[in-house]
């Protein structure tokens, strides 16, 4: 564990002069897609979740450990392969957290704040949640299980976290065919960021995009649909503890609304963001369904 360091906090100096630097492009550009307010939320929110992780990441060590220590399958080794193999694992956990974050209201009360800004640049990366860390890690559970040691797990998270970083931008249009084939990148994930209805709920991946395209979420970036970047339903606000906080008060609003069955107050945490219990709300698919239905 000791020769395993905890490399988000070495990236932190380089997180900074990139967003500097990023700042300097878009100056000479002329593009303005910073806002001083919205990109000092971003950070605090991001300096938040760092503290956080000091309790978050013993509660996961210990879950790992334990799994591991008890019930572990395999001893997989410490060595070059094993973290390749671990690389494309952890990044198939990422993917269905991801997506499951977006598709059921209990891990999107947390996700949430990911998307709550309306630019998209640099600074949107470290708009992190302060409640996801405390349980959104059961997804990668299994991989104690299998035999990988939780060093080399939460390792491995980090890196994936670091990658994710420099695809939050506009300052990129597109990539090489061949990576843009393969990888997650910006053009990617600003479909994701995005609020139009044809880019809900699409692009989930961290590293990899072959997942969105085998398990067919995949949405390229149309030339003729600009990414209008936030939520739905914005949240309109500067507050950090509203943006880390809102959507788990709205959720149990509605949980334990009247005039209806408990059967479909439970139904609230496990529904999609948008559901309602007596069929007024709209899912993102309807949006979408409307959106292209408008089109034709």
């Amino acid at each position: 564990m000791q020769e395993l360091p905890n490399i988000i906090l070495y990236a932190i100096p380089f997180f900074v002069a990139s967003i500097v630097l990023e700042i300097y492009v878009l100056y000479k550009r002329k593009q303005k897609t910073y806002k001083t307010k919205d990109a000092f939320t971003s950070i605090s929110m991001g300096i938040g979740n760092v503290l956080l992780g000091f309790l978050t990441k013993t509660i996961v060590l210990i879950a790992f450990f334990y799994i591991y220590n008890n019930f572990r399958l395999f001893t997989i080794p410490i060595t070059w392969w094993s973290f390749v193999l671990l690389l494309f694992l952890d990044d198939f956990s990422y993917y269905w957290f991801h997506r499951i974050s977006h598709e059921c209201r209990l891990f999107w009360a947390s996700h949430v704040v990911h998307h709550s800004s309306e630019n998209y640049n640099l600074s949107t990366a470290l708009r992190q949640t302060w409640s996801g860390g405390f349980y959104t890690f059961i997804f990668w559970l299994w991989l104690p299980f299998l035999g990988f040691h939780p060093g080399m797990i939460i390792l491995q998270m980090s890196i994936s976290l670091i990658y994710q970083f420099w695809i939050h931008t506009e300052t990129i249009n597109k990539m090489p065919k061949w990576f843009e084939a393969v990888m997650n990148t910006p053009s990617h994930h600003r479909v994701h960021h995005g609020s139009n209805p044809i880019y809900l709920d699409r692009n989930h991946a961290g590293i990899f995009i072959i997942w969105d395209k085998l398990f067919k979420t995949f949405q390229p970036e149309l030339d003729d649909e600009k990414v209008v970047y936030g939520l739905v339903e914005n949240i309109k606000t500067y507050n950090l503890f509203k943006i880390a906080f809102s959507e788990w008060f709205n959720m149990f609003k509605d949980v334990f609304s009247k005039n209806k069955s408990i059967l479909s107050s439970m139904r609230y945490f496990i529904k999609p963001p948008g559901w309602k219990h007596d069929g007024t709300g709209k899912l993102s698919e309807d949006l979408k369904n409307e959106w292209l239905k408008d089109r034709t």
